[in-house]
C-alpha cells in the first residue's frame, strides 16, 4: 500500500483531508435532498435537531471506520474472514453490493432529474444518463491512482454543492433565530394523528438518508486507499469530522431553504426534485430552479459514482478477489453496479418500467444489511487483536450500541410500513385511463375528485 506525499503528517491539516469528503458525497444524494425539502417545506425549523443526532451518529461510525483502516492490518474482508469466516464476509460484501446497486437507479434517476427539468425529450434524457454512466466506467477504469483523481473530483462537488444551495439559502434570507431554536428537539408543528404518522415516518427517512452506515464502513477502505498509517490517525479523525459537518451544512442548507422559501402551514406535498425546482422557481424566480438544480446534479452524480464503488470494493474485498483500486474485481464490480442502475432507471424513463419492485428489493435488503454491517464494524473496532490498545472504549461501544438500535428502527420502519406500502402499491390493479371531453367552462373543482389520478 503507497503512502502518497498528500498524506504526509508534515502537511496542514486541510491538505491530508480525503476520505471523509468522499463519504459526504455518497450521503448527500437525491433521497436526502427530496427528503431534507420534503421535512424543511412541511415542519419548517422545527426539525434541524434530527439533523445533529443523524451526522453525530455517521461521525461516530465514520471514525470506527478510519481507525480500523489506518490501524487494522489487513482488509475488512480479511478480518471478518479471519475471526468469523467466509460466511459471514460474504454476507456483509452482498448487503453492501445489493443496496448499492438496488439505489443506483434513484442516482441516476436523480441524474435525469436536473436535466428534465429543462429538456422535456426524454431520449435526450435517457442520453445523457448513459453519457454520464459511461464517464463514470471510464473513470474507474483509466485512472492509475484511482483514488488520488476520485479525491479531487469529489471536493469539486462538494464546493459545488455548498456554493449552490447557500446561494439559493442567503437569497431566501431564513429566519436565523428559528433556525437555531430549531436545533433544539421539538415535537415539530404537525398536529393530528395522521400528520403526526407522516411526521415519523419522514424523520425517520431524513435519519436514513443522513446516517448511512455502508458509507460509514466504507470509510475504513478509503483511508488504506489514502495511504494513512498510525502516524496519520489524528488526519483520519480530524477528517471524519470535517466530512460529518459538510453533510450537516448541505442538509441544513437544504431544509432551511424548503423552510423559508416552501412552508405554508399547510401539509406540502414534493414528489420528486422537479417538484421542489419548479416550487422554489414560483417563489423567487428562474434563477433558483437552475442554481438547485446545478446542487441536485452535483449530489446525485457525485453519489452516483461512489455509491457504486461501496458496492463494488466491499464485494470484491469479501470474496477475496482484492479491495485496493490497483485491483481488476473490485473495478468491474463497481461497472456492474453502474451497468446495473443504469438499465433500470433507462427502463423506468423510456418505457415507464415499474421500479416498485427493485425499491421493495433494496428495502428488504437493507433491513437485513444496515444493522448487520453496523454490528460488524463496531465488533471489529472492539477487539484487541484487531486494534491492539486502541480498541473502542466502553463509552463508544455503549454510543455504537444505541446506533445500532435506531438502525433497527429505521428497520422495523421499512419492513413495517415502506415494503408493505411499496408491495401494494405495485400490485393495486392500476385504474383504467377514462377519456372526459372537458366542457369550454373547464371541470372547475371536479377536476379535484380523483379524474388526474392515472
Amino acid at each position: 500500500m503507497s503512502q502518497p506525499a498528500a498524506a504526509s503528517s508534515s502537511r496542514p491539516w486541510y491538505q491530508r483531508i480525503g476520505p471523509g469528503l468522499i463519504t459526504a458525497c455518497v450521503v448527500i444524494g437525491p433521497g436526502s435532498i427530496m427528503t431534507s425539502s420534503r421535512v424543511g417545506a412541511n415542519e419548517e425549523y422545527s426539525m434541524l435537531w434530527v439533523v445533529v443526532v443523524s451526522v453525530a451518529f455517521m461521525m461516530l461510525y465514520m471514525t470506527l471506520g478510519a481507525r480500523l483502516g489506518v490501524l487494522a492490518k489487513k482488509a475488512p474482508g480479511d478480518l471478518i474472514r479471519e475471526h468469523a469466516g467466509s460466511g459471514l464476509a460474504i454476507l456483509v460484501g452482498a448487503c453492501a453490493f445489493f443496496i448499492s446497486a438496488a439505489f443506483q437507479s434513484g442516482n441516476n434517476i436523480g441524474v435525469g432529474a436536473a436535466f428534465e427539468v429543462f429538456v422535456e425529450n426524454k431520449w435526450l434524457v435517457a442520453g445523457l444518463i448513459i453519457l454520464f454512466n459511461a464517464l463514470a466506467i471510464s473513470f474507474i477504469f483509466v485512472f492509475k491512482d484511482l483514488y488520488r483523481m476520485l479525491e479531487r473530483v469529489m471536493m469539486a462537488f462538494v464546493a459545488l454543492m455548498l456554493i449552490c444551495f447557500a446561494i439559493n439559502l442567503i437569497s431566501l434570507k431564513p429566519d436565523v433565530g428559528a433556525m437555531v431554536a430549531g436545533l433544539i428537539p421539538s415535537g415539530g408543528k404537525s398536529s393530528g394523528d395522521k400528520e403526526v404518522q407522516e411526521l415519523i415516518l419522514s424523520v425517520l427517512a431524513l435519519v436514513g438518508t443522513t446516517f448511512v452506515i455502508t458509507a460509514g464502513y466504507y470509510q475504513a477502505y478509503l483511508v488504506r486507499q489514502k495511504g494513512w498509517t498510525e502516524p496519520e490517525l489524528k488526519s483520519g479523525l480530524i477528517d471524519a469530522r470535517i466530512g460529518s459537518m459538510i453533510m450537516f451544512l448541505i442538509t441544513l442548507m437544504l431544509m432551511s431553504t424548503a423552510a423559508a422559501g416552501l412552508y405554508t402551514g399547510s401539509p406540502v406535498s414534493l414528489g420528486n426534485p422537479i417538484e421542489v425546482a419548479n416550487a422554489l422557481e414560483g417563489t423567487f424566480g428562474p434563477s433558483a430552479k437552475i442554481v438547485f438544480c446545478l446542487g441536485l446534479f452535483s449530489a446525485a452524480y457525485s453519489s452516483f459514482l461512489v455509491n457504486s464503488m461501496i458496492g463494488g470494493f466491499i464485494l470484491a474485498d469479501s470474496l477475496n478477489l482484492g479491495s485496493r483500486p490497483e485491483d481488476k474485481w473490485p473495478r468491474i464490480m463497481t461497472a456492474a453496479a453502474l451497468l446495473t442502475g443504469m438499465v433500470i432507471a433507462l427502463a423506468a424513463i423510456i418505457l415507464n418500467f415499474d421500479r416498485t419492485p427493485t425499491i421493495i428489493f433494496a428495502q428488504a435488503v437493507t433491513v437485513l444489511g444496515a444493522p448487520l454491517i453496523a454490528a460488524v464494524l463496531l465488533w471489529l473496532t472492539s477487539r484487541e487483536d484487531v486494534m491492539g490498545s486502541a480498541k473502542n472504549s466502553t463509552a463508544v461501544n455503549i454510543a455504537g450500541v444505541v446506533g445500532i438500535v435506531l438502525l433497527i428502527g429505521m428497520a422495523y420502519r421499512t419492513a413495517a410500513h415502506s415494503i408493505p406500502s411499496s408491495w401494494e402499491k405495485w400490485t393495486t390493479p392500476k385504474p383504467a385511463v377514462v377519456s372526459v371531453v372537458v366542457p369550454e367552462g373547464g371541470l372547475g373543482d371536479a377536476a379535484n375528485d380523483g379524474l388526474d389520478n392515472k
